[in-house]
């Protein structure tokens, strides 16, 4: 049986390999469209199902212009593989994200955002109010300061302060606009961002187009740039940081990474890697430059808020992701983690710094042997265990997956490329 399985593997790694650009994307798209459907017939979510709807159309229409490309146009796939990528972008991201803010707008109480979306205008609300947005936590077995007219959930605040960032122009508006919703300012930031780091990024075209997909074009990025998206700047930056380390540019490596780091924990494993591989002009070990940035913006824009309330900050920031917080999330996707949470709720407790250690372990132990480490190596290793941190947590998202698939899409763009090899020819 296990031969037979790696008989399939390999097998399918050969079909898509042999696969033009034009008709792997076909096949991406297709599966966007299926997974739209899916959305659509059979999530419960009121902005994720109409997205759903929305972007069937648009991954349809581009995997069958791309699969007729790629027989019709051969010799112009690389602009054709171009204007699909725009095309997509804005029937799957743009048309649908502009709809469900204008409902949003019109129709508030309706659902048409992911919770995360009123969690960081509320908070941006409460700075500019001189207040710090880590107000909940759970004391003597109550939920202290719930948001009214709102599950206890959304009470919580599990970013750092600069994720508030993207709410302030909701905070400043005194009636709703659609130009004040947070998505608005988390995908533009995200679509420049990744743009100018393709635009640096030293590898081939086709990898470029590939990045590009699954980061905003496919399910990947467009579900959520539509429907919630504080994912999305933390991947965009990480990946402007990636591309920083790649070109030695430390100073905008430590800046991007650290701008990650104080907006979110998913931001973390990647700037903590970035101290293993940062390499300058001489090949020299530049850590110290990066982790001078990164400490510098994270204490600056944390430790004040982390000072003032540090119980409520250690109840929203760490207890809360981690499902330690006495509070259902709606994060907790069945992953062998909350299942096992589930059965024997205690574990739950455990899980995440038993992954941690363990995980710790197999990474210094493999970066033992493999010292000094790549770019590609580093990026490698932060997928694997982030993929293994996202299965092991009591309270999780599936849709977390997305921080190892890019990483690992990310380690193979940053691979070096293979030497051509040379016959020696023996003239002695």
């Amino acid at each position: 049986m296990s031969e037979r399985l790696l008989g399939w593997r390999d097998g399918g790694r050969q079909w898509w390999a042999s696969l033009s650009g034009l008709a792997s994307d076909a096949v991406l798209y297709g599966f966007g469209a299926l997974f739209s459907l899916g959305m659509g017939l059979y999530s419960t979510d009121n902005a994720q199902w109409h997205w759903g709807f929305m972007a069937l159309g648009p991954y349809a229409a581009a995997a069958f212009l791309a699969a007729a490309c790629a027989r019709l146009l051969p010799r112009r796939a690389f602009v054709m593989r171009i204007v699909l990528v725009a095309a997509v972008l804005v029937g799957a991201v743009l048309v649908p994200l502009a709809l469900e803010v204008h409902w949003r707008t019109e129709q508030p109480t309706r659902g048409f955002a992911q919770p995360e979306v009123s969690v960081i205008e509320r908070s941006a609300q409460d700075i500019v109010a001189g207040k710090t947005p880590y107000q909940s936590y759970w004391k003597n077995g109550h939920l202290v300061n719930q948001v009214s007219n709102a599950p206890p959930y959304e009470s919580f605040f599990p970013y750092f302060p600069s994720m508030s960032i993207f709410g302030l122009p909701a905070a400043n508006e005194k009636k709703p606009s659609p130009l004040s919703d947070a998505r608005i300012w988390m995908t533009l930031m995200t679509l420049v961002t990744s743009g100018l780091a393709l635009c640096l990024l030293r590898t081939t075209r086709r990898q470029k187009i590939r990045i590009a997909q699954f980061l905003v074009v496919l399910p990947t990025g467009a579900l959520f740039l539509a429907t919630g998206g504080d994912d999305m700047p933390i991947l965009a930056l990480s990946l402007l940081g990636v591309v920083a380390l790649q070109r030695r540019a430390n100073n905008l490596a430590g800046i991007t990474l650290g701008l990650g780091a104080a907006m979110k924990l998913t931001a973390w494993p990647v700037a903590l890697g970035a101290l293993l591989v940062a390499r300058d002009a001489q090949d020299r070990r530049a850590w110290q430059r990066v982790a001078l940035w990164m400490g510098a913006i994270v204490a600056v824009t944390v430790i004040p808020f982390a000072l003032s309330s540090p119980f409520a900050f250690l109840s929203n920031v760490v207890e809360f992701p981690l499902g330690l917080a006495h509070v259902a999330s709606p994060a907790a996707s069945p992953l062998p983690g909350h299942l096992l949470t589930n059965v024997w709720p205690h574990i739950g407790h455990l899980l995440a710094p038993l992954t941690l250690m363990v995980g710790g372990y197999f990474v210094s132990r493999y970066a033992r042997r493999h010292w000094p480490l790549t770019l590609s190596q580093v990026l490698g290793l932060m997928s694997a265990f982030s993929a293994a941190l996202i299965c092991a947590a009591s309270a999780t998202r599936v849709g977390y997956v997305i921080y190892p698939l890019n990483f690992a899409l990310w380690a193979y763009a940053c691979s070096p490329a293979p030497q051509p090899v040379r016959e020696l020819v023996n003239v002695g």
